[in-house]
């Protein structure tokens, strides 16, 4: 079976994966359950079906590369820089060199973030599965998901939770 690539995230209701200044405190649910739904995501469930994961060097900076010390890890940067340990810096096309990872024996590869590297995820319509995590704050301004001149991707919502005021969002592509 063919390894899917996840991009797996939370934004803000305008559509932010990080404020201007990288920050994340924002994202905690409203403090209501009346809407909860029986099931409940489960982080480190996810994770058990991951053996790949893929950030930027701003995630790197923010050492977020250390949650991930038992599974291979990606990073995409401008510079050339030198491996360690379990982590891979990737200076070229780090959407082909993943397409590469994709065909070998595995688990599921986690596209974690930011929003440039997801960018060029999307540009190439090679993300099999987003699950996006709906945070009920509108920031106004930082980091957005999305950037411009996407193509159309037609999804299909395969399953929704709800929890704490965040709606978890699992999407494939159709």
């Amino acid at each position: 079976m063919r390894r899917k690539i996840i991009l797996n995230l939370a934004i803000s209701i305008d559509g932010y994966i990080a404020s201007e200044d990288g920050g994340f405190d924002w994202i905690v649910g409203d403090g209501d359950n009346k809407l909860d739904t029986e099931k409940k995501w489960n982080y480190d469930e996810f994770l058990k079906g991951i053996d790949t994961v893929v950030m930027g060097k701003s995630c790197y900076d923010q050492n977020f590369h250390k949650d991930f010390k038992n599974k291979k890890v990606y990073v995409a940067t401008s510079k050339v820089l030198e491996n360690h340990d379990n982590v891979h810096f990737i200076s070229g096309d780090i959407c082909k060199v993943i397409e590469e990872e994709r065909k070998k024996e595995g688990k599921d590869i986690f596209l974690f973030g930011g929003g440039i590297l997801v960018d060029s995820f999307i540009k190439k319509d090679i993300i099999d599965e987003y699950i996006i995590g709906i945070i009920p704050t509108i920031l106004g301004k930082g980091r957005p998901l999305f950037l411009e001149n996407n193509p159309k991707i037609d999804l299909h919502l395969d399953e929704y939770i709800m929890e704490n005021g965040i709606a978890i969002l699992r999407y494939s592509k159709r």
